[in-house]
C-alpha cells in the first residue's frame, strides 16, 4: 500500500504477505482454538443470550487481561521537532504524552533510545465500539493491540467476542494509500464486484483502514452497498488494520474501561501528517509499537494475521477447507509491488485491476508477455509512462529490482489474474476474484480428482453456483456421481439448494446418496435453532438409557407425533444385530464433532452399505423439518409418491408451526405448507384430467413409504381443505356416498325405494355394476340398503321418529310407571348407545383404545351425543325414583333439547344448510367472547345501581336480580320504573325487605313517600349504560357477525366439503339397519369380534392395498404426470407479467452494458488486433525457423541454400561453452521455460535472513555486463567443521581448495566440465544467483548428490497393473520431510567417500544399506547434472545423479526386502509409495527426473 499524502515520496506503506511462518506460541495462546467450526458456532451463540451490558463487562475484563499496547518508558529528546515546533522524544511523542515515570532519571539515563529496551507492553486502554461523529453509520468495533500480539489471540477476539463468523474467503485489498482517481465506470465495476464477492461468499475484506487511497475506495463500496436495497444486516465485514501512531484524533478512542461507544471525529483538513480512520469499515485493529508518526508498523502483524487465517481449517456441512486468501491490487507504488511479490511467493493469488494506475498498470501491461521479453529496458519504459511524477527518483538498482520482481510475478501466471474492463470476456470483479482462486487451486500439485474436488469445495463454501457451472463442471473433467456425494451432503447441510440442483443435473442420484449412515449423519447435523432439533433431543432425554447420539427410531417417534397416529412409524426400532454398526475408516477430510468422515460415508464396501426404504422421502423429511423451502422443493421434484409426500409435508409443517415460538418462522412454515398443498392439488389435477379412476385409486392407495396411510387420510389429518374440496375428490366422495348406486339417481327415488322396497326390483333404481343391473336380482336390495346415502336417510327417519316419540312421552304420556312408549324410547336409546360404543371401539388401524377415545371425543357431535346420553341416564335415574319423578322429567326435558341440537349434524349433509350451520358455529364463538365484554358493563352498572338505590339488601336471589337480571333486561328496553323517581310506589316493594315476593324499596325519606336517592345520577348512569350497550356493544356484535360471515362465506364451501367426508365415512362404515333394529347388526358384530376373533377392517373404498405390480405402474404414471405439472408450472412462471417485466429489464440492462462497453472495446480494438497480428507473425516466424532447422538437420538441401528469414528471435546468450554438450539441460534447469535457473535466484534465501541481489533474466550469464552487480556474501556455519569448507568472506582460508579436481575426499569436478574460478572462488555454471559464498551448502563449487528413483507398477486389488491412457501407471518411493508441503525423492548430498547419502540411510535400516548399493549399481542412470536448487549461490551449487531402480514384479524379493526395511527417522517424516503423476508435489526440479524415469519405462506421467 502507498503512503499517505503527507509522507515523503520515497517511503511506502507496505500491505504485504510476508513469509513469516506462524510461531508455535501463536497456536497456544487461546486453548482449543482449533476446534471444529460447528463447535465454535455453538459457543458463539451462547453470548447471544446475555444482555449488551454483560457483553461489555466481559470485554472490559477480558481485553485488558489479554490484549496489550506499547508505551515509551524513557524520554530521549529527538533532534527533530514536531509539526508544531515542540520538542519530541525519539519515539515521536511529546514529553507530556509520556508516562510520568518516563521523564524522571532512571537506570536508562545516558543511553541511546532503543525500542527493544525503552518500549514496554501494558494493558491496552483503547477498545470497544466506535461511532463517527456526524455520520449515521452503525457502530463498529476497535481495539489497540501491540505489534507482537499473537494472531490466534486477535482471531479469537474477532470470532468469539466480536461475534464474527469464520470467513469463507479472505480478500486482502492493497494498493495506493494516497488518493487517486479511477475511471467512473471502472470504479463502479470494482465497487460492485468487490462487495458482491464478499457478500455472496461470506468473506472478510482486510485493508489498511484509513480514509485515503484504496481503503477509501473499499469503504465507499461498502457504504454504497449498505444504502442499496439488497443490504442485509451484517452483510459485509470490512476490517481495517492500521497503525495506532499515525491515526489523527486517536485521543477520543482511549477509554481504560472501554468505549461503548467511543466517538471519533473524521477531520481530513486538520490531520496533517497523520491519517483518519475510514467511517465505512466495520472493525479496526490498531497496531501499536510505541511510536508516533511511523507508517508501516501494522504490516508484519497484518501479514501474520492473514497467514494465520489462511491456514485455519473451516468445517461446514462435513467438508473442511482451509480459508482461501486472495490479494486485490489497485494502483500502488514500490510498497505495493513488494506486497504482490510476497503474495505470489507465498502462493497467494493476486487480482490486478488494469486501469487503476501505477504498479497495477505496469504489471497488467507485461503480464501476457513471455518472461524472456520482460527486460530492464521494457520495465524502464513502463515506469516512465505510469510513474511520470516520481520517475526521476528511480535508480538503476531499483529498476533492476523492479524487473526481477515483475519477472518472478509473471513467471507464476497461475497466481496472477489481470482484470481488464471490457476485455477477455470479463464483466465483474467478483468473478475475476473467484476465478483467480480457482486458477490457483488448479495449478496446485494435486492429483486430478483431488484438485477438482478442492475447487468444488471452494465454490460450495462461497455459495457461488455460477462459478461452479462455468469453471468446474466443464468438459475438461468428467465427474463421477459418487465423487460428488461428499460435497452434495455438505451442500445439503449448509442449505445451498442451487448446488443441490447442480449436482442432480450432473448425475447424482438421491437413492444412491442417502444410505442409513448418511441419514444418521444428516440428523446429527440438524440446525440447533430448529424446533425439530429440540424435540429430538427431548425424546433422547426421556429415554432411560440416554443414548449418546440420535438413532432413526428417535426420529420416527417425533415424526409420528407430527404426522398423527394414523401412520405407522417410518423407522422401526432396530433389533440387536439387524444392521452393522457404523465402523468407518480414517477420515479423508476433517468433520464436525461427530468424528465421522463425510467421504468415508460414501466410500464403503458394498456389503456394508444399508439403504433405507425410500431415500428421497427421508431426505425430503429432513429438509422439511428444518423449514428449508427451496431445498424441499428440489427434493420433492425427485420423489415418486409425490402427492402423499406433499400432503405429509403439509401436515408436518402445520404441526411444527403450532409449537414454533418465533412468529416469522411459524408464518413461513404455514406458507410452505400451503405451497405443498397446492403442489398436491396440481399433480392430482393432472392425474384426474388424464384418468379419473386411476386418480381416485391414488387417493385410497396404502402408501408403505408414508406409514401405511393414504393420501386422503393425510389430507384430512393436515386439514388441507383446498385439496379435499377438489372436484375430483368430491366426485370420489359422492361415489362412496352413493355406494353401488348410480349417482344420477334422484333423491325422491331413494326415498320411494326405502318406503316401498319392492320397487327395487323394478327399473326405478339404477346401479353401477352390471351384475346389479338385472331387474330381478335379489342382490339389488342388499346393495341398495348398504349404500351410505340410504343408511343415512334411514337413520334420519329413525331419529325423527325417536324425537317425535320422545316429545310425545314428555308432553302427553309421562306416567308414574313407564308406559310401553317410554319403554320403546329406552330401547331406542340403548341402540344409540350401542352404536356410539361401536364407533368408539372401531379401530381398523390398530391405534389403541386411548387414541381412538381421543379421536372420538375430538369431534363436537360425539361430545354432544355423550352429554345427551349421560343426561338421559341421569334423568332416567331420577324418573324411576318416585320421590324425584318431577326433577327427572325436568332433566329429560332439558335432554330433549340436546337431542334436537343433534339434528344440526344431520343437516350438514345438505349443500344449502351445511355451510350455514358452519357459519352459526363460528358466530357462537363470537358470542362467547362478546359476553365477556358485555358482562363488564352489566355487572358494573348493576352493582352501582343496586348500591345507589337499595340499602343493605341481604337476599341473594334479589341481589342477583337487581345486579344481573334487571341490568340485562334493561338492554332490551325493560327499564325499571323507579330508577328516575317518577313511578315511585311503596306498594310495589317491601320497605324492610321481608316480603319474599317483592323487592326492597329504594332509598326514600322518613315518610316513605318520596325517593331520597340522587335521581339525576341514576338517570345519567342509565343513559351511559344504554349508550354503551345498545349502541356500541350490540353494533360491535353485529360487526363481528358480519366479519365472520364474510370471512367464512368465502371458505364455507371448502369447509363444508371437508367436513362432508366425516359424515360419509361415518355412514359408509355404519350398519345398514336404523335404530332400534341396528341392535341385530350389533349382535352379529359382537359374535364376529368376540367369538370368531375377526379383526376390524376399513372399507376398501377408503383404504386399498394394491398389488406390487399395480402399485408400481400407478406410481410411474403419477411420476410422469408430476413432470408435466412441473413443466406447466415453469411455463406459467415464465408467462407471468412480473417475470416478463423482470426478463425484459435484464435484457435492457444487458443491452445497455454492451453499448457502454462498445466504446471501451472500440478504443482498444485496433490496438488488440495489431497486437494479435504481431503475435501471429512472431509465431509463424518461429515455426518457419524450426522447419528450416529441421530440414537442414535432416540433410534436405545444402545449408547455404536455406532461405533467410526476415525475423530471427534472439537466442539467449549461453553462460559458457561447456554447457553445450548437455542438450536441452537449461530447459530443465529453468522450469518456467525462460532458459535460466529460477529457484537459485529467489530473493529470499531459505532458512536465513540473507536477501539476494536481484538478477533479472538478461543479467544471469556471466558474459553479460552487469556493472551494479554487488551480491551479499553469506556462508552458514556448520556444526561439523570438518565436513564443510571454511566460513568467512576472506580468501585466506580458501586458498588451499583445489577446484575442478578431486580435492582429497571431496570431488570438486562438475558434470558439465571445467568451471571458471574468479578471485579464488568458483563461478556457478548456471550464471549469477545474487548471492556470494557457499550459503547453506557444505562445499564451494559442485555439491554432489544422489537421488534414486525407486518405482514399481501400480496394481489394483486383483493384482493387475493399472493403466491410464493405455500406458501403465507407476508408483514411486518418496519422503515427506517435517514442516514441508512437498515430497522428495529419497536421497541427498553424499558425504566424502560415501556411496549412499545420509538422508537415504535415515529411511533405510542399516542392514539394508549394502543390498541397496547393489540395487543402485544395477539401476539405470536417468539424469546427471545441475540442479536448480534455492540453496545455490554464485560459488556453490548442487549437481546430482539420478538412478532408476524399477521392480517390475510385485513378488520380487528385493521389493519385499525394501518394504520391510523402510523406516521413518522421525514421527513427522512420512515414507510411502505415491502414484506417479505430473501433479505429484516434488521438491525443486525432481519432477524432471521423475518424468525421465517414467519415459524410460514408457509409463504414464
Amino acid at each position: 500500500m502507498e503512503p499517505g499524502a503527507p509522507r515523503k515520496a520515497g517511503s511506502e506503506q507496505d500491505e504485504g504477505f510476508g513469509v513469516q511462518s506462524r510461531r508455535a506460541t501463536d497456536l497456544g495462546v487461546v486453548p482449543n482454538l482449533r476446534r471444529s467450526n460447528s463447535s465454535l458456532c455453538r459457543h458463539r451463540r451462547l453470548p447471544g443470550a446475555f444482555s449488551s451490558s454483560e457483553k461489555q463487562e466481559n470485554l472490559t475484563s477480558w481485553i485488558p487481561e489479554h490484549i496489550k499496547k506499547k508505551e515509551c518508558v524513557y524520554f530521549v529528546e529527538s533532534s527533530k521537532l514536531s509539526d508544531a515546533g515542540r520538542v519530541v522524544c525519539a519515539c515521536g511523542y511529546m514529553k507530556d504524552q509520556h508516562l510520568e515515570e518516563a521523564t524522571k532519571p532512571r537506570v536508562f539515563q545516558g543511553q541511546e533510545w532503543d525500542p527493544k529496551k525503552h518500549v514496554q507492553e501494558m494493558p491496552t486502554d483503547a477498545f470497544g465500539d466506535i461511532v463517527f461523529t456526524g455520520l449515521s453509520q452503525k457502530a463498529g468495533k476497535y481495539v489497540r493491540v501491540s505489534q507482537d500480539t499473537p494472531s490466534s489471540l486477535i482471531y479469537h477476539l474477532m470470532t468469539r467476542h466480536w461475534g464474527l463468523d469464520d470467513p469463507n474467503l479472505l480478500i486482502s485489498v492493497t494498493g495506493g494509500a494516497k488518493n487517486f482517481t479511477m475511471k467512473p465506470r471502472l470504479k463502479h465495476i470494482f465497487r460492485r464486484g468487490l462487495v458482491k464477492a464478499a457478500q455472496t461468499t461470506g468473506a472478510w475484506i482486510i485493508t489498511g483502514g484509513s480514509h485515503a487511497g484504496v481503503m477509501k475506495q473499499v469503504g465507499e463500496a461498502v457504504r454504497d452497498f449498505s444504502l442499496s436495497s439488497s443490504y442485509q444486516e451484517g452483510g459485509v465485514t470490512t476490517i481495517g488494520v492500521a497503525t495506532w501512531g499515525t491515526i489523527h484524533n486517536r485521543e477520543g478512542l482511549v477509554h481504560p474501561t472501554g468505549g461503548f461507544p467511543a466517538e471519533y471525529l473524521l477531520d481530513e483538513e486538520g490531520q496533517g501528517n497523520l491519517t483518519c480512520l475510514d467511517s465505512n469499515h466495520s472493525h479496526f485493529i490498531l497496531v501499536d509499537d510505541g511510536t508516533h508518526g511511523q507508517y508501516g508498523v501494522e504490516i508484519p502483524l497484518r501479514t501474520k494475521l492473514e497467514k494465520f487465517i489462511s491456514e485455519y481449517t473451516k468445517e461446514r456441512g462435513g467438508v473442511a477447507i482451509k480459508i482461501p486468501i486472495v490479494c486485490v491490487v489497485l494502483e500502488g507504488g514500490p510498497g505495493t509491488l513488494h506486497t504482490i511479490y510476497n503474495a505470489i511467493t507465498n502462493g497467494t493469488p493476486c487480482v490486478v485491476v488494469e486501469g487503476s494506475g501505477r504498479v497495477a498498470d505496469v504489471i497488467a501491461q507485461v503480464a501476457a508477455l513471455p518472461v524472456s521479453e520482460i527486460t530492464i529496458a521494457l520495465i524502464q519504459q513502463k515506469l516512465s509512462m505510469f510513474f511520470q511524477e516520481m520517475f526521476e527518483t528511480f535508480t538503476e538498482s531499483s529498476i533492476v529490482e523492479w524487473t526481477k520482481k515483475i519477472q518472478d510475478i509473471v513467471r507464476r501466471r497461475q497466481l496472477l489474474t489481470v482484470f481488464r474492463e471490457g476485455r477477455d470476456g470479463q464483466q465483474d470483479v467478483d468473478v475475476a476474484i473467484l476465478q483467480a482462486l480457482l486458477k490457483a487451486s488448479r495449478s496446485q500439485d494435486h492429483f486430478g480428482h483431488e484438485n477438482w474436488d478442492h475447487q468444488l469445495k471452494l465454490a460450495v463454501a462461497w455459495n457461488r453456483v455460477d462459478i461452479a457451472r462455468s469453471e468446474i463442471f466443464t468438459d475438461e473433467w468428467q465427474w463421477k456421481p459418487s465423487d460428488l456425494h461428499p460435497t452434495m451432503t455438505a451442500a445439503l447441510i449448509s442449505n445451498k439448494p442451487e448446488f443441490v440442483r447442480l449436482f442432480l443435473e450432473n448425475g447424482v442420484r438421491l437413492k444412491e446418496l442417502v444410505t442409513w449412515d448418511t441419514l444418521l449423519y444428516l440428523y446429527a447435523n440438524l440446525e440447533p435453532s430448529c424446533l425439530f432439533h429440540y424435540k429430538l433431543h427431548k425424546v433422547l432425554a426421556e429415554e432411560p438409557e440416554r443414548p449418546a447420539r440420535v438413532h432413526m427410531h428417535h426420529v420416527a417417534h417425533v415424526l409420528r407425533e407430527l404426522l398423527g397416529d394414523s401412520t405407522q412409524p417410518l423407522y422401526p426400532r432396530p433389533r440387536h444385530g439387524d444392521r452393522p454398526r457404523l465402523s468407518l475408516p480414517v477420515p479423508h477430510i476433517k468433520l464436525n464433532v461427530q468424528g465421522v468422515s463425510l467421504r468415508s460415508l460414501h466410500k464403503r464396501p458394498a456389503g456394508q452399505v444399508t439403504f433405507t426404504m425410500d431415500p428421497v422421502r427421508d431426505l425430503l423429511i429432513w429438509a422439511i423439518v428444518q423449514n428449508r423451502r427451496e431445498l424441499a422443493g428440489i427434493i420433492w421434484a425427485q420423489t415418486q409418491d409425490c402427492i402423499a409426500a406433499a400432503l405429509a409435508c403439509s401436515k408436518i409443517l402445520k404441526e411444527l408451526s403450532k409449537e414454533e415460538e418465533d412468529t416469522d418462522s411459524s408464518e413461513e412454515m404455514l406458507a410452505l405448507a400451503e405451497e405443498f398443498e397446492h403442489r398436491a392439488i396440481g399433480v392430482f389435477t393432472e392425474c384426474y384430467r388424464k384418468d379419473e379412476e386411476r386418480a381416485q385409486k391414488l387417493l385410497v392407495r396404502v402408501s408403505e413409504a408414508w406409514g401405511k396411510t393414504t393420501c386422503l387420510q393425510l389430507a384430512l389429518e393436515a386439514k388441507d381443505m383446498k385439496f379435499v374440496s377438489h372436484g375430483g375428490i368430491q366426485a370420489f366422495l359422492t361415489k362412496v356416498w352413493w355406494g353401488q348406486l348410480c349417482v344420477d339417481n334422484g333423491l325422491w327415488r331413494v326415498v320411494l325405494g326405502m318406503l316401498a322396497f319392492p320397487l327395487l326390483f323394478t327399473g326405478l333404481i339404477s346401479f353401477r355394476e352390471k351384475r346389479l343391473q338385472a331387474v330381478g336380482s335379489p342382490a339389488r336390495a342388499r346393495a341398495f340398503f348398504s349404500a351410505p346415502v340410504v343408511v343415512f336417510h334411514l337413520n334420519t327417519l329413525s331419529y325423527f321418529a325417536f324425537l317425535c316419540l320422545f316429545a310425545y312421552v314428555l308432553m302427553v304420556d309421562f306416567q308414574p310407571s313407564p308406559s310401553w312408549c317410554e319403554r320403546l324410547i329406552y330401547l331406542w336409546l340403548f341402540s344409540l348407545v350401542c352404536e356410539e360404543t361401536r364407533q368408539l371401539f372401531y379401530d381398523p388401524d390398530e391405534c389403541g383404545l386411548m387414541k381412538m377415545a381421543s379421536l372420538y371425543f375430538s369431534d363436537f357431535w360425539n361430545k354432544l351425543d355423550a352429554c345427551a346420553i349421560l343426561l338421559f341416564i341421569a334423568g332416567l335415574t331420577c324418573r324411576l325414583i318416585p320421590a324425584t319423578l318431577y326433577p327427572g322429567r325436568v332433566v329429560l326435558s332439558l335432554d330433549f333439547i340436546l337431542f334436537c341440537l343433534r339434528l344440526m349434524h344431520i343437516f350438514t349433509v345438505s349443500k344449502t344448510l351445511g355451510p350455514k350451520i358452519i357459519i352459526v358455529k363460528r358466530m357462537m364463538k363470537d358470542v362467547f367472547f362478546f359476553l365477556f365484554l358485555l358482562a363488564v358493563w352489566v355487572v358494573s352498572f348493576g352493582v352501582a345501581k343496586q348500591a345507589i338505590l337499595i340499602h343493605n339488601e341481604s337476599r341473594v336471589d334479589w341481589i342477583f336480580r337487581g345486579v344481573v337480571y334487571h341490568s340485562y333486561l334493561t338492554i332490551f328496553g325493560q327499564i325499571p320504573g323507579y330508577i328516575d323517581g317518577v313511578n315511585f310506589n311503596t306498594d310495589q316493594c317491601s320497605p324492610n325487605g321481608t316480603d319474599p315476593y317483592k323487592p326492597k324499596c329504594p332509598e326514600s325519606d322518613a315518610t316513605l313517600q318520596a325517593p331520597a336517592f340522587p335521581q339525576w345520577l341514576t338517570v345519567v348512569l342509565l343513559c351511559l349504560y344504554l349508550l354503551l350497550t345498545n349502541v356500541l356493544l350490540l353494533n360491535l356484535l353485529i360487526a363481528m357477525f358480519n366479519y365472520t360471515f364474510q370471512e367464512v362465506q368465502e371458505h364455507t364451501d371448502q369447509i363444508w366439503k371437508f367436513q362432508r367426508h366425516d359424515l360419509i365415512e361415518e355412514y359408509q362404515g355404519r350398519p345398514p339397519a336404523p335404530p332400534p333394529l341396528i341392535l341385530l347388526s350389533h349382535l352379529q358384530l359382537l359374535l364376529k369380534r368376540v367369538v370368531l376373533k375377526t379383526p376390524a377392517q376399513r372399507h376398501r373404498q377408503l383404504k386399498n392395498k394394491l398389488e406390487q405390480q399395480e402399485e408400481a405402474a400407478l406410481l410411474s404414471w403419477e411420476l410422469y404426470l408430476k413432470e408435466n405439472y412441473l413443466q406447466s408450472q415453469q411455463l406459467q412462471q415464465r408467462q407471468r407479467p412480473e417475470q416478463r417485466i423482470h426478463d425484459m429489464s435484464d435484457k435492457v440492462d444487458a443491452m445497455v452494458g454492451l453499448l457502454d462497453m462498445d466504446r471501451v472495446k472500440r478504443s482498444g480494438s485496433l490496438e488488440q488486433r495489431l497486437a494479435a497480428l504481431e503475435e501471429q507473425m512472431t509465431q509463424t516466424a518461429r515455426a518457419l525457423q524450426w522447419v528450416v532447422g529441421a530440414l537442414k538437420e535432416g540433410g534436405f538441401g545444402p545449408a547455404a541454400a536455406a532461405p533467410a528469414l526476415a525475423w530471427q528471435s534472439p537466442a539467449p546468450p549461453k553462460p559458457c561453452d561447456e554447457l553445450d554438450g548437455d542438450r536441452g539441460m537449461w530447459k530443465k534447469v529453468g522450469e518456467r521455460g525462460d532458459g535460466y535457473h529460477v529457484n537459485a535466484r529467489h530473493l529470499l534465501y531459505p532458512s536465513a535472513a540473507a536477501t539476494r541481489f536481484p538478477v533479472p533474466n538478461e543479467k544471469v550469464p556471466w558474459e553479460t555486463e552487469f556493472l551494479i552487480y554487488d551480491p551479499p556474501f553469506y556462508t552458514a556455519e556448520k556444526k561439523d567443521v570438518g565436513l564443510a569448507d571454511p566460513v568467512g568472506d576472506t580468501l585466506e582460508p580458501l586458498t588451499r581448495i583445489r577446484y575442478n579436481v578431486v580435492d582429497g575426499l571431496t570431488d570438486r569436478r562438475s558434470f558439465h566440465g571445467a568451471y571458471a574460478v574468479q578471485d579464488g572462488l568458483p563461478l556457478n555454471p548456471g550464471g549469477r544467483t545474487g548471492l556470494r559464498g557457499r550459503g547453506s551448502l557444505r562445499w564451494f563449487g559442485p555439491n554432489h548428490a544422489l537421488h534414486p528413483v525407486v518405482t514399481r507398477w501400480r496394481r489394483n486389488q486383483d493384482g493387475a497393473i493399472c493403466r491410464k491412457s493405455i500406458k501403465k501407471m507407476l508408483e514411486v518411493l518418496v519422503v515427506k520431510p517435517p514442516n514441508s508441503e512437498h515430497w522428495a525423492l529419497p536421497g541427498g548430498s553424499r558425504e566424502p567417500g560415501e556411496t549412499l547419502p545420509q538422508k537415504l540411510k535415515q529411511v533405510l535400516r542399516q542392514e539394508f544399506w549394502m543390498p541397496f548399493e547393489t540395487l543402485l549399481a544395477q539401476g539405470t542412470e536417468v539424469y546427471k547434472g545441475y540442479v536448480d536448487d534455492p540453496r545455490n549461490t554464485d560459488n556453490a551449487w548442487i549437481e546430482t545423479v539420478a538412478v532408476s531402480i524399477h521392480f517390475p514384479d510385485q513378488n520380487d524379493s528385493g521389493l519385499k526386502r525394501l518394504n520391510s526395511h523402510l523406516c521413518a527417522p522421525d514421527p513427522d517424516v512420512a515414507v510411502r509409495w505415491q502414484v506417479v503423476n505430473r501433479r505429484l508435489p516434488l521438491y525443486a526440479n525432481q519432477k524432471t527426473i521423475l518424468q525421465k524415469a517414467a519415459a524410460l519405462l514408457t509409463a504414464h506421467y
